[in-house]
């Protein structure tokens, strides 16, 4: 029997078989596709990443060039980058599909082979794929990404077009009237191929445009997508609608009459004609392949499983998440969506299940109970680490005091994983809070002076947070103020007000 099944062969299943050939465990990922990386074959639609690449950071410094690098899996092979594959900064997915393939050279991996049913067996979990085949692993990793398109719930919207099979073709909606339903990347990217084409466009839902630079999620919209917003606000006849899609009617000469229930506008509700209608409304993980003996609880309306902070399903034990679905952990406000978030958590669950399966300790290093030297060993991690940068607020460092002097520095745990000492400090990567209440864009807004370190915790901008967890349950808690460069290397500035505070504390 396999110590582990994983099921799928994206960039999470491939980062998880390296960590676990590495490791030495038996294993094996089931791949329904030809090939890795199938999602890439046809998503984006449009086929341009909103995942940055960028090669030239003035930097030779590997973890430091990870900050900026969104598509590299993690690996000591330094040919297997992903900035080795393409210059763009927003490159094609093509260039994804071919890393992928490299990537996942040397992995145990059978393509063709689609998990059809999943059970829970008394030993651990039995995969069936549509050839018939079974495999049986004591632990199961799922990896599947969100594989279905999300449709919402709307009368007809059986009749609409989807995201992922609708034409690319502007010149296939030369003089039409278009409704694209959802406003996420897929939707706007959708309009953008449009606007020099179609003759209106309107981009509906029910909620208001969420801008990534301002909320920090980089799963809402993206300025390399958002040149339909200029066509909008300069008249150019396309229109951002705020309302509940209420009714989609098919008539008979093959166009739509649509109701729409407004928000914000006067109207109650209008009926608005289309000549094509586009549903753009994200993904959701699909729990079709499950059984009763292990389907996993969902969590945000039913789109992603519902986790532990050691990745774990909250009801089945055994079975663990890897990937963009883990994203109930911080959901529209932080990284797990995409490879630069979830790479790490993925590293992070690699380590969980050494640690509760392989008696193998949590990589660790002495550091000793001196405040400076805690203090240093801090500010050393915060200005390298790509995993705190990557993952703010989910994925913490953590130094673990034995209360006789001893301490122990554990890097790139999450954040809320239970950890057996008493006294403990957690060291993140945070947005100040109601971060995305400000424009950043907004230079009336006030913002703290970077040499103010009595007034850090008001800093909007990301910077490192120190969290005292005493013996008692009680949290004191430190801020290093914000820095432009994200450098905090000043002595005055950042190393000696956190050495007090550990000298309090400790």
């Amino acid at each position: 029997m396999l110590d582990y099944l994983v099921i799928g062969a994206g960039p999470a299943g491939l980062q998880m078989g390296r960590s676990l050939g590495a490791a030495g465990r038996s294993y094996t990922i089931m791949e329904a596709g030809p090939a890795p990386g199938t999602f890439f074959a046809t998503y984006p639609r449009h086929r341009t990443l909103i995942s940055i690449n960028k090669k030239y950071n003035g930097t030779d410094d590997p973890e430091l060039n990870l900050r900026m690098d969104w598509n590299s899996l993690l690996s000591d092979d330094p040919e297997l980058l992903f900035t080795r594959y393409s210059d763009r900064y927003f490159p094609s997915a093509e260039d994804m599909v071919r890393y992928l393939a490299d990537y996942a050279d040397g992995l145990e991996i059978v393509y063709g082979s689609r998990a059809e049913t999943v059970t829970r067996t008394s030993e651990g979990f039995a995969v069936t794929d549509g050839h018939g085949v079974t495999r049986e692993a004591r632990r199961l990793i799922v990896a599947t990404g969100v594989s279905r398109e999300n449709v919402p719930n709307i009368p007809g919207i059986e009749h609409a077009e989807q995201y992922g099979e609708v034409s690319v073709d502007p010149a296939d909606f030369i003089d039409r009237r278009v409704l694209i339903i959802g406003k996420g990347n897929s939707a706007f990217e959708t309009a953008d191929n449009l606007v020099a084409t179609a003759a209106v466009v309107h981009v509906a839902g029910p909620h208001s445009v969420k801008m990534a630079w301002r909320t920090h999620y980089v799963g809402h919209l993206r300025a390399v997508n958002n040149n339909f917003l200029d066509t909008y606000q300069l008249k150019s006849q396309n229109a951002l609608l705020d309302g509940d899609i209420r009714n989609i009617e098919r008539r008979d000469d093959g166009t739509y009459r649509v109701t729409v229930a407004f928000v914000r506008a006067d109207e109650v509700t209008k009926d608005i004609p289309y000549d094509r209608v586009i549903v753009c409304a994200g993904f959701r993980f699909d729990t079709s392949v499950f059984d009763d003996t292990c389907r996993p609880d969902l969590h945000f309306s039913g789109r992603f499983p519902e986790l532990t902070p050691a990745y774990e399903s909250v009801n089945v034990p055994g079975m663990y998440f890897a990937g963009t679905i883990t994203q109930s952990r911080d959901f529209k406000h932080g990284t797990s969506g995409f490879i630069h978030g979830f790479r790490y958590g993925a590293r992070a669950l690699h380590r969980i299940l050494e640690e509760r399966h392989h008696d193998s300790p949590w990589p660790a290093r002495e550091i000793g109970a001196d405040p400076k030297a805690m203090a240093q060993a801090v500010l050393d991690r915060v200005n390298r680490s790509s995993a705190l940068w990557q993952q703010f607020g989910v994925i913490a460092d953590v130094i673990a005091l034995d209360g006789r002097g001893g301490a122990r520095y554990l890097e790139e745990r999450p954040i809320d994983l239970p950890i057996e000492t008493g006294s403990h400090v957690t060291i993140t990567l945070e947005y100040g809070p109601d971060h995305d209440q400000v424009d950043p864009f907004d230079v009336t807004v006030g913002r703290i002076r970077q040499s103010d370190a009595e007034k850090a915790d008001e800093g909007h901008y990301l910077h490192p947070v120190v969290r005292h967890h005493g013996p008692d349950g009680q949290v004191a808690v430190h801020h290093v103020t914000e820095n432009l460069e994200n450098e905090w290397t000043s002595p005055d500035v950042h190393l000696e007000p956190l050495r007090a505070f550990f000298a309090r504390r400790i």
